[in-house]
């Protein structure tokens, strides 16, 4: 199956009807107006923009400047993600939910903790510096956002193998020892009240 395609598909799929409708509306200059007529699903609008070669594997721009338009970061970060590493994650390379839930309360301590060195932590855990700097462009004012956005980069790039031992780790390389304590308790808390 071709990645782009399912990425195509999977975008099709999370996409609201005014969404839908905003893209359509986009497209006006570059589809015939009863060619867009027809068009019920993102698929359908997709197969359009591909026949036409406005889109392509390795042609993306025209794409990324469609989900701008409709402020649809989320998926620009999968466009980019694919872009970078020719795939997107698939769900089953995913952590399992209990380890997503001490991910989720480890990010939510380093956001709070973590301040202006946050650049370090994230090199630690081995994410690029082209994709720190396309965090840092998205969010240029708002430095918690870049933190937490840098931290799903490593989750997405990491998959099942990101482990909060890891962020653990990392922390107290970068000698941040306080917030790494803080989420050791944080997790006591967690498996304390799971039991």
């Amino acid at each position: 199956m071709d990645p782009f395609l399912t990425l195509l598909h999977s975008f099709s799929s999370g996409l609201l009807e005014q969404e839908l409708l905003s893209l359509k509306f986009l497209c006006r200059e570059k589809i015939g107006k009863r060619k867009l007529e027809c068009v019920q699903s993102g698929v359908e609008l997709f197969n359009l923009l591909l026949e036409q070669q406005l889109i392509a594997r390795d042609r993306v721009d025209f794409l990324e400047g469609l989900l701008r338009s409709i402020k649809r970061e989320d998926l620009i970060s999968q466009l980019k993600q694919f872009v970078d590493e020719g795939e997107v994650s698939a769900p089953g390379d995913q952590p399992d939910a209990h380890e997503r839930r001490l991910q989720k309360a480890a990010i939510e301590v380093i956001c709070e903790y973590v301040g202006k060195d946050w650049r370090m932590l994230v090199r630690k855990l081995g994410v690029s510096e082209v994709k720190i700097e396309r965090i840092v462009a998205a969010y240029p004012l708002n430095l918690r956002e870049q933190l937490f956005q840098s931290l799903q980069e490593w989750q997405k790039w990491k998959g099942k193998d990101a482990k909060v031992t890891d962020l653990i780790k990392a922390l107290r390389g970068c000698r941040m020892n306080l917030v790494a304590d803080k989420i050791e308790e944080a997790l006591l808390r967690l498996n304390a009240g799971a039991n």
